[in-house]
């Protein structure tokens, strides 16, 4: 930033009360005990200033960009920023050359911190990657991203994993009121208070997210010193937090996350909290034909003969969403979600197509028996096809010790079902079909 920028910010001139309120030294931090409390390894490298490359992971407003400029405080190593929103490979080398002339020249080593890492491409992480195998940076990067996913396997075997995880409430609290008191970097200079409850309010809505409770924090504060008033109370909580959503990223590992916590409690028969999950799917935005689908597939897939009126309510479900639309649709949304979590389970079909599939494609195009094939001309009559078929409508419904597959697959079962629900019927059936 040029002079005049740094002039401002020092100020706090048009900067957001979660920048200027941001903790600067170690023992301003608050939350991440497993990672900042006494003798964890993280507190005990930057107290040490031994810090070595690692990548900070967790939602957003946990602190991923607050603990880099902690290190940056208490490191006397050079530290350089880039963002991968904005930086290219041309900055990055930039980046290094600075690094190497402050090695070479000074003995000085240079942290790098590259905040929303998973930004940067293949080619870009590529780049990065040699620099931080011979030591001319240690790399500090933040991402909300599963670093597994987001980031190159040679670049994040060279660098520690630590995950943050969404802030308690009170630690929340805790910033809010610091952040109300401060009169240099806070709300000071407006003189307000909060009512009894006020904060552990947006605390509460924050959902985890320290930047989020400041900036709800701000805007009330703002919204009661505007209109004359001299305390933060729930009004203006109300006020502040209009429009603000629930976090879930439709594209990232959140997204993915809450759908498999909505699947495991349908399939551990947990009505309620399958309830839960698809409310928190739905009231984030997530497309509810999404969830319509997910339903239909869990249906076969999940319960399968153990209940077959499943499959058909799944597809109605459906069907009578895409129909009446929201919020209306949350009717049979919800009776859909409720009855599949509540109904008897069994994976025996989805077992059974997949054994099935595995012989197909280890056997490749075994040949069809003549007997049970259709001998649709005089020709194929003459040749044998359909010699030896029993009719089983001729023998009671069922050919005893009849076989249909192919000669190299005879005895072989796909098929068992469980004994839940009416699969347990369909297991008796068969059972005694092949006592005969």
């Amino acid at each position: 930033m040029d002079l005049f920028e740094h002039s401002a910010r020092s100020r706090g001139e048009g900067v957001p009360l979660a920048d200027r309120a941001r903790p600067r030294r170690l023992a301003e931090v608050v939350g991440q005990r497993h990672l900042l409390g006494e003798g964890k390894l993280l507190r005990e490298a930057i107290e040490a200033d031994r810090v070595a490359s690692l990548v900070l992971w967790g939602p957003p407003g946990t602190g991923k960009t607050t603990i880099a400029r902690v290190i940056a405080e208490e490191t006397s190593a050079r530290f350089e920023t880039l963002s991968a929103v904005l930086s290219g490979v041309p900055d990055l080398r930039k980046a290094v050359a600075a690094a190497k002339e402050q090695k070479q020249l000074y003995g000085k080593r240079t942290i790098l911190f590259v905040d929303e890492i998973h930004r940067f491409n293949k080619s870009q992480q590529d780049a990065l990657l040699p620099h931080v195998e011979n030591g001319t940076v240690t790399l500090i990067g933040a991402t909300t991203d599963n670093p597994s996913f987001a980031i190159n396997a040679a670049l994040l075997s060279r660098a520690r994993v630590f995950e943050l995880q969404p802030l308690e409430q009170d630690d929340i609290a805790v910033l809010l009121e610091r952040a109300l008191a401060d009169r240099e970097r806070g709300l000071g200079e407006l003189g307000l208070a909060a009512e009894d409850g006020a904060l552990e309010q947006i605390a509460k809505r924050a959902d985890g997210d320290a930047r989020r409770a400041l900036d709800v924090l701000e805007a009330a504060a703002r919204f009661v010193s505007g209109s004359g008033g001299t305390a933060i109370d729930g009004g203006a909580i109300d006020q502040a937090v209009a429009g603000t959503t629930l976090i879930h990223d439709k594209s990232g590992e959140g997204h993915y996350n809450v759908v498999s916590a909505f699947i495991k409690s349908m399939r551990g028969s947990d009505p309620d909290g399958a309830l839960y999950w698809m409310m928190r799917m739905l009231e984030a935005g997530e497309d509810p034909l999404f969830v319509t689908r997910r339903m239909i597939i869990f249906a076969s897939e999940d319960i399968g003969n153990a209940d077959p009126r499943a499959l058909q309510i799944a597809v109605s479900a459906d069907q009578a969403f895409q129909r009446i639309g929201m919020p209306e649709g949350l009717h049979p949304l919800s009776q859909c979600c409720l009855y599949l979590a509540s109904a008897p389970k069994s994976n025996a079909s989805y077992l059974a197509w997949k054994s099935a599939r595995a012989d197909v494609k280890e056997h490749g195009s075994l040949e069809v028996p003549r007997k049970l094939r259709n001998a649709a001309t005089k020709h194929m009559k003459a040749w044998g096809y359909g010699d030896g078929y029993r009719y089983p409508h001729d023998e009671g419904g069922y050919a005893e010790g009849e076989t249909y597959l192919p000669e190299a697959l005879e005895g072989r079962r796909y098929y068992e079902p469980g004994d839940a629900g009416f699969e347990a019927r369909i297991r008796e059936r068969l059972e005694g079909l092949r006592r005969k």
